[in-house]
């Protein structure tokens, strides 16, 4: 199992590994050996809280495919080896996120003094800005 919180764990079984030819750095090597990696990690099957499962869904956007299906996709690096390690560190930093309840807003109301400051500051300004008026003649 792999440890994503002191509660939470995630089965290495149901994460899939693709190799694919990466594009940028690797010299003549690649065009010949496949080191990207795309990971593909299945939420409708994954054994997640519900709350968790939710959030980690809003939280991967564009990563998450119609058959609820999330992919990552690692080719920073050179090697298999850590391009591996780099897509399963994204997967589980997004698990460890969505675990994370986002805290209730309490609404709260200006006190009494910024209310009373904010209008103070209102009313200086309008005096600066009709300052700036050309006076009236009388004729």
């Amino acid at each position: 199992m792999i440890r994503v919180t002191d509660t939470l764990s995630i089965d290495p079984r149901d994460i899939e590994e693709n190799f694919v030819r990466a594009s940028g750095p690797g010299g003549q090597n690649v065009n010949k050996v496949s080191t990207a990696v795309q990971l593909r990690y299945n939420l409708a099957a994954a054994v997640l809280p519900e709350d968790v499962r939710a959030r980690l869904t809003r939280l991967a956007g564009k990563r998450l495919t119609q058959d609820g299906v999330l992919l990552i996709s690692a080719q920073r690096h050179r090697t298999q080896e850590r391009n591996r390690a780099d897509a399963l560190a994204i997967l589980i930093e997004l698990i460890r996120h969505a675990t994370v309840r986002p805290v209730k807003r309490v609404p709260t109301r200006p006190s009494h003094g910024s209310t009373r400051r904010r209008l103070e500051a209102k009313t200086h300004r309008s005096a600066i800005k009709r300052g700036r008026t050309t006076p009236e003649r009388d004729t």
